[in-house]
Formats: structure tokens, C-alpha cells, sequence
């Protein structure tokens, strides 16, 4: 026993960067079983904590649900049956009845946070029984080991809010031993509904009757399952703690913390502001009613774990007055903060308490405004997935740590994104380890709209979240596969994995909201009809899996594979035939009249698959979920509904074509992976390199350089680890070398295509790089120096940075082209050498790579 427990302690004490597996299909010797035949009974104390009777009572049901017989839920263990016991550590006596016959070890589970320990016992002899220890170091813990073993035993955290089908068994096995799930990487790890209507307004009305505690019991299970414990509750018209008084309570009873928005201060919603307020939302004007009013907000907290937001911004989610002293918000904190202490009867420092360092806020900060230390500073990102704000490496530490608010939907410029999923969880994994690198655990809470359609994000970001070693930049793509697995099964997961991980590529290159008929060339490269026919291959491959299907996995592969695919490839034929159809009116063409049938034919199929999402599947289970409009968008806001783009038409008598003057040319290949002593030639005029593919890499200064595979444009991209490790300039700094061959020479231009990473540490020179050719001196750029809206807005609508430079090539023939690393944090994914005069469409042109 004692070296089961010194093993065990190494296991705690280590980073655990993989997942464990601890349930089995094949019989071991002293595996606990659970089966029809061999069913375990579930035990807990009855005096233990209220998540623990309901994890218990779940897992019940799971295990149900996977072998088709209800184990039995007892207070006593003096059954003959196996045992699963689930308990915390402080609260089960059978746990500490066995620690202290020392068949269990938990002394170093006492006083973690959310941590768990799974043990498989044998029974000491014939006629003995197992037992299968759950113990949390708390509630939530404990509520963790449960749901970590209900996951693997198959059913998917999703299976209500996905339909995901249960992947059913006869038997399972727990091999003894000990599996051992320390504390989170982050402390609070959540979600905010936000921006909800049409769609979960909707759903929730229809359904539950709002957004009641009804469907909040289902979102805190979801959390739970997801091994997240933080959230924001529904905003738009919604009120947590006003609507219905059992949200507050249940929430408390779940185990999950509660928090308001960025702009919704001391615990209360904007609706009751708007219910209960009296005078106006100015501090200057009314200090005395908005102290009542949030004091109010402290004492419904009562002792409900929370996180308290501090400070003010305007009513509606805006800026406050323009010129806004930091004198006066760090005095609403003061007095905030006084509130809190009088209210609790404890000092501040023993409520847990954010600012959000969103939008204008952040400019506060920079302009020198503080808030005590204990106080979490919740970094932001721009809203569009990049983090706008990091603590330099080397800054002192803070007691209440920093946090982050990111985004997976937004309402708000250059245009809202609401409709369906256009994550790309390789970008979501560098933003965020960027931030974890820095120093960012605390607080992680990302804006997921209506929940619905984000289930595969949210399920990374959660998962990230809790583990930040399980995954990184060589194994990024394996929770595709792992996700799919979760919800599919083994058998179907590698190909529903790969559909996946291709959907995020095409659906982040731009979001669907600002796709119009001009997005992509129908001239340079025929990228348009390209792009189309990309999405037409991936909809018949994900079709073809859908028909293998049995009808069980259906409905969830629907939600969560073939709806997104179908419904973006439909809206890039709409627009590719608007765009034909233009293309041939102005030339008189009659096949133009054909081009806006077509168009007229997508569009409407564009609403009836939205329908069958609505009113078909799972029996119209998710009625509204698709009613968000996407179509004819003419500003950054929403129209009322979808509008059909204007068409063209050509009249018979004023034609003077017959056929089309656009020709169908062969797809150009993505980029493979990276390969070693790649050269590159001048064609039509340019020289292409994805910067993966590059000759030579020079490292240096405990740098080196690692592909992020799927986040660029057209492939992956290649940064810089660790990523806190910034280098000057020298002729021995980390760089990339591009063989390249050129016909052309005298003076050129090299554009250079990034992510749109932001200036994390507000230098003047934005994060910086270097580029050269052959022996010239490296021209030092910055990648996001730039600060003004219009900008930022190409940006994030084009989800890259493009740069340019130029320079001179003495004579045609072989040139070295470098790009010199020397701010951590810059993400490179092509390079173009243009000797005869602009190349790209919306997507950067195909690499020239040498036959030789």
C-alpha cells in the first residue's frame, strides 16, 4: 500500500498532460465491473453535500442510459452488491472510513480545489465486494469524477443538448488502481449567453416558458459535464435573479458560480435597472440611487457563490460620457467595494470581484486608472477571437490574477456574427495559450450566443480550460477526433473528424454575415468557383457519412456535422451566383437570367434548411435555434429579416452573348505539411510560400519555431516558442529561409500574411518582425502598430494582417528570402514575392514550389 500511495503522489504532483482513461471494454483481473449482470449498487452519505446526492442520482441514470439496467441508490453500505461510493473527502464518513483502514489515500485531496480521485478496489477475497471510489476535495469535485466517468463509459456531456446518442454497452470495467485529477489550470471556467435573440429567446419561450429555471438546470448539468463551474446568465430582456427566484438558488445547489456581465456591476442585470431604477445611470447625477440600487444586488447575493463585477459603463452596454475621469470610476469602485464589505460584513477582499477591461475600459487602464489588487483584471479580446490586452512577462504578480472575456459571438462592428459556428479551435488554442503563458488563470469566460450551434467550441474552450497540458500546437488536431469520438463513436470518428477540422478552416476564412457577391475573385485564379467547389466536396463527404448512419446518430450529427456544411455551402452558392449573374449582365450575356434563377433557388433553400433544423429534427426539439437572419446585411446590425441581394436582368432583345466567358479551371492543392529544403519559382509573375514550407530554420536564443497546423487561410502557420520570448535583431536571431527563383528582378513587393494577432503589450511599434532578401539589411516592420476602427475592421473581417515592403532584386535567378523573428506572439502563414504587379483574390495565391 505504501507504494501505491507514493506512485499516486507522483501522479498528483506531476502535470497530467494527457487524458486519462480509466474504463475499459475488456475484463482484467480486479477490474470493477459495472453490468446488466454484475450491476454495482451507487452509495452515498445522506448528509453529504446536495451536488453530490444529484451526481449520484445522474450517474444513476447514465449508467442506465448505456446498459439498459438502473443500479440501485443506497445510504448504507451494508448491501451485498459492488459499490461506487461518491463523496467529498469532508462530508462522506464511508470515505473516511476507508482512509482510515488505509485502502484509500486523500490527505493531499483536503483543501484542493475541484480536484478528484477515482479508485478501483478488488475485493480481498471470495465472495468480497468491490468498490469503485469517487471522492471530490468538494462538491464540484466530486459532481467531476462522476461525469468524467459517465463520459467515458459513453455518454457525451451533449446527449440533451445535442441529441448525442448514447453508445450503449453490455459491459464496462474500471482496471484497479488509481486515476488521479488534480486541480484546474483556471479557476473559473464558463460561458455567457448573450445576444440570444431571436433564436434561444425563442426556444426558451416556446419550451420552458422563458428563461426559467427549467432550462437553467439543464445549462448548469451541461457546465458541470464540461468541467466548467462559472456563468453569465441570459441578458437580452432576461434578468437571472428577477425572472425566476429558484435561478439563484439552483445555481448555488449546481455547484456554479455566478457572475453578471462586463457591464452589469455589483451582481444586478441591466432589465432590473430598467425594472427598479430610479433616476438616471450616471454617477455623477444619481451616486445615492445607484447605491441603493446595488446594494440591493450584494444583499440577494447573500452568500451564493459569486463574482462580483465592479465599475460602470454607460446604460445599453455603452461607453460612459466621453472624457470620463478614471478618478470617478476608481471612486465607483471604492464605493462598490464599501458596499460589498458592509453588505457581507467581510472585507472585500474576501468576495471574489472582476473588471472587465472591455472596449473603452481598457483605454482607463492604459491612462493609468488601478483597482485594488485582490480585484481579477478580466482582459477582453477584440471580440472577433483576438486578445487585445496581455501582463508583460516579468510584471509583478497580482493577488486576484487576470482573467479573459472572449468571444464565439458578437453583435457589434464591422458586423454581427451570430448565425452558426466559425471558430477555428486553432486559433482559439494559440489566443488562449498565449494568454495562459502570460499569466491569465483566474478567470476564462467566453460569449457563446445562444449556446447552440457552439458545442464543438465551447466543448474546447471548456476542456482547455481545465487542462491547459493537455493540449498544444503538435496535438491540437486529436481533439477533433476525440470530440468526435465522444459523440459518434470510435468506428465513425477519424472521418466525421476530419469533415470537422476542414469546416473550421473554410467557415473562419470569413464570417457568413459579411460574405457577399464580391468576397472572392471570379477573375484572379477563378478563386470563386474554387471556393464553391471546396465547399460542394466537403458537403457530398459529409452527406456520404450521414447515409452511413443508423437513424439513432442522426439527429445529432445533423446539429452538429451536416447543418453548418449545408447551410455555408448553400449561402456560397447564393452568392457566387449573384456574382455570376453581375459578372454577365454587364456583358449583355443572357445566361445572366439563368445565374439569378439560381441565385433565387439557393436563396430559397437557404430557409428550408434552417426549417428542417427548426421543425424536423428531434421532433422540432429545437424549434427558433435557427431563426437568426444572415442575409442582406447593410450595415454592422442584423436586418429584420433575410433579404434577397439584387439581381440583374438581361432582356432578349438587348443581348449580344450566348455563353459564358468564365471557364472552369482545374483547384489549386492546399498546402501540404511542412517539409524541408522547399524551393519556390516565379509563376505568372509572383513567387508564393506558405511559410511552413520553408528551406532552412535558423533557431537561436532558446527559440524555436513550431507549426500551428489549419489556422491559416489556406493551411497552417508557424510561430515562435515559448511564446514570452521576444529576441533583438542580429545577424544570429531566430529566422526562416525561402529558396526562390525569379525571371523577373529590379524592384518588388513582398507581402507577408499573418494572423490578426493585436498589440498584446501596447508598444508604440505594435509586435514586431523583420524581412529581407538575399544580403540586404532586414527591414523592420510592426504587425499591428495601427490603431484606428477602419483598420482593425479589414482585419477581423478578413480574419489576417497582410504587410507589405519592398525591395530589389539585382538580377533574375536564385534569392533568399527571410523573415526574422523578434516578438513572440506573431502567427506566419504565406509569403509572396510579386515581380509583376498585385496577385492575390481574397485568399492568398497557391505556392509555386519547384518540380526539382
Amino acid at each position: 500500500m505504501k507504494r501505491l500511495i507514493a506512485f499516486s503522489f507522483l501522479l498528483w504532483s506531476a502535470p497530467y498532460a494527457m487524458a486519462q482513461q480509466m474504463v475499459s471494454t475488456r475484463q482484467q483481473p480486479g477490474a470493477f465491473t459495472i453490468s446488466a449482470a454484475n450491476m454495482p449498487a451507487i452509495y452515498t452519505d445522506a448528509q453529504d453535500d446536495w451536488l453530490v446526492q444529484k451526481a449520484a442520482s445522474l450517474l444513476q441514470q447514465d449508467i442506465e442510459q448505456v446498459t439498459g439496467t438502473k443500479p440501485e441508490l443506497v445510504h448504507s453500505r451494508t448491501t451485498v452488491k459492488n459499490l461506487i461510493i461518491i463523496g467529498t473527502v469532508t462530508g462522506c464518513k464511508a470515505l473516511q472510513q476507508l482512509h482510515a483502514q488505509k485502502q484509500v489515500e486523500f490527505t493531499d485531496l483536503k483543501g484542493q480545489w475541484e480536484a478528484f480521485r477515482v479508485q478501483a478496489i478488488p475485493g480481498a477475497g471470495k465472495g468480497s465486494n468491490a468498490t469503485l471510489v469517487i471522492a471530490g476535495s468538494d462538491k464540484r469535485g466530486a459532481a467531476y469524477g462522476v461525469f468524467e466517468l459517465s463520459r467515458q463509459l459513453g455518454l457525451s456531456p451533449w446527449y440533451w443538448w445535442a441529441d448525442a446518442p448514447v453508445q450503449k454497452k453490455t459491459a464496462a470495467y474500471i482496471p484497479k488502481g488509481i486515476y488521479q485529477f488534480p486541480s484546474p489550470s483556471v479557476k473559473y471556467r464558463g460561458i455567457f449567453i448573450n445576444d440570444e435573440a431571436p433564436a434561444f429567446s425563442g426556444w426558451t419561450r416556446e419550451k420552458f416558458g422563458g428563461v426559467n429555471h427549467l432550462v437553467y438546470e439543464k445549462m448548469f448539468e451541461l457546465l458541470l459535464r464540461l468541467k466548467g463551474n462559472y456563468l453569465w446568465p441570459a441578458m437580452w430582456g432576461n434578468a437571472f435573479n428577477d425572472d425566476d427566484t429558484l435561478n439563484p438558488i439552483l445555481a448555488d445547489k449546481w455547484g456554479i458560480v455566478m457572475g453578471t456581465s462586463h457591464h452589469e456591476p455589483m451582481q444586478r442585470s441591466q432589465q432590473e435597472w430598467k425594472r427598479y431604477g430610479k433616476g438616471e445611470w450616471d454617477y455623477t447625477k444619481n451616486e445615492a440611487g445607484l447605491k441603493q440600487f446595488w446594494t440591493k444586488g450584494i444583499a440577494n447575493m447573500g452568500t451564493h457563490e459569486s463574482i462580483v463585477t465592479l465599475g460602470m459603463r454607460g446604460d445599453g452596454d455603452m461607453p460612459m460620457t466621453k472624457g470620463t475621469a478614471t478618478q470617478l470610476l476608481e471612486k465607483i469602485v471604492t464605493d462598490q467595494r464599501n458596499i460589498i464589505t458592509t453588505v457581507t460584513g467581510k472585507p472585500a477582499t474576501q468576495t471574489p470581484q472582476l473588471w472587465a477591461l472591455y472596449k473603452e475600459v481598457q483605454d482607463y487602464y492604459d491612462e493609468g486608472m488601478r483597482v485594488p489588487d485582490d480585484v481579477t483584471l478580466l482582459l477582453c479580446d477584440d471580440n472577433w477571437g483576438n486578445i487585445r490586452r496581455l501582463p508583460k512577462p516579468g510584471e509583478p504578480k497580482r493577488a486576484g490574477g487576470y482573467g479573459i472575456y472572449y468571444h464565439f459571438d458578437y453583435v457589434g462592428g464591422p458586423r454581427n456574427y451570430k448565425w452558426l459556428n466559425t471558430n477555428n479551435i486553432s486559433r482559439v488554442w494559440e489566443q488562449m495559450h498565449l494568454a495562459y503563458a502570460h499569466g491569465v488563470d483566474q478567470i476564462w469566460i467566453v460569449n457563446v450566443g445562444d449556446l447552440k450551434p457552439m458545442e464543438l467550441p465551447i466543448s474546447f474552450f471548456l476542456d482547455y480550460a481545465y487542462n491547459t497540458h493537455r493540449w498544444n500546437e503538435d496535438n491540437i488536431e486529436q481533439f477533433y477526433t476525440q470530440w468526435a469520438t465522444e459523440q459518434f463513436g470510435h468506428a465513425k470518428a477519424p472521418a466525421i473528424a476530419a469533415i470537422l477540422k476542414t469546416y473550421a478552416h473554410y467557415a473562419s476564412r470569413r464570417k457568413p454575415e459579411l460574405l457577399d457577391a464580391s468576397t472572392y475573385s471570379l477573375t484572379v485564379r477563378n478563386e470563386f468557383a474554387q471556393v464553391v467547389q471546396e465547399w460542394t466536396t466537403l458537403r457530398q463527404q459529409a452527406e456520404a457519412i450521414n447515409n452511413s448512419l443508423t437513424a439513432a446518430d442522426k439527429d445529432a450529427y445533423f446539429q452538429l456535422v451536416l447543418h453548418p456544411i449545408q447551410a455555408l455551402e448553400n449561402l456560397h452558392q447564393l452568392y457566387y451566383a449573384v456574382a455570376m449573374n453581375k459578372q454577365l449582365a454587364t456583358q449583355k450575356n443572357i445566361l445572366a437570367n439563368q445565374w439569378a434563377e439560381k441565385a433565387k433557388a439557393f436563396y430559397l433553400a437557404d430557409s428550408l434548411i434552417s426549417v428542417k433544423y427548426n421543425k424536423e429534427i428531434a421532433g422540432g426539439k429545437w424549434n427558433h435555434m435557427m431563426d437568426q437572419t444572415h442575409i442582406g446585411y447593410r450595415s454592422w446590425q442584423e436586418p429584420r429579416r433575410n433579404i434577397m441581394p439584387a439581381l440583374d436582368d438581361v432582356a432578349p432583345d438587348s443581348a449580344i452573348a450566348t455563353t459564358a466567358v468564365l471557364k472552369t479551371q482545374p483547384l489549386y492543392t492546399p498546402p501540404a505539411a511542412p517539409t524541408e529544403k522547399a524551393v519556390y519559382v516565379e509563376k505568372d509573375g509572383y513567387t508564393a510560400m506558405s511559410a511552413t514550407r520553408y528551406t532552412r530554420a535558423v533557431t537561436g536564443n532558446n527559440v524555436e519555431w513550431k507549426t500551428i497546423p489549419g489556422i491559416g487561410k489556406n493551411g497552417d502557420g508557424i510561430t515562435t516558442f515559448p511564446v514570452t520570448t521576444s529576441v533583438n535583431l542580429s545577424a544570429t536571431s531566430p529566422h526562416l529561409e525561402y529558396d526562390i527563383y525569379t525571371t523577373g528582378k529590379d524592384s518588388v513587393t513582398l507581402r507577408t500574411w499573418f494572423s490578426p494577432t493585436l498589440n498584446i503589450h501596447h508598444a508604440p511599434t505594435g509586435l514586431r518582425f523583420a524581412v529581407s532578401i538575399d544580403d540586404e539589411a532586414p527591414q523592420l516592420l510592426g504587425l499591428n502598430k495601427e490603431d484606428n476602427t477602419g483598420i482593425w475592421n479589414a482585419w477581423v473581417a478578413n480574419n489576417n494582417i497582410v504587410k507589405q515592403s519592398r525591395h530589389y532584386l539585382a538580377a533574375p535567378g536564385k534569392h533568399i528570402v527571410r523573415y526574422w523573428m523578434l516578438d513572440a506572439g506573431v502567427v506566419l502563414q504565406k509569403l509572396v514575392v510579386e515581380t509583376a504587379g498585385r496577385t492575390e483574390g481574397y485568399l492568398p495565391p497557391p505556392d509555386t514550389l519547384s518540380d526539382k
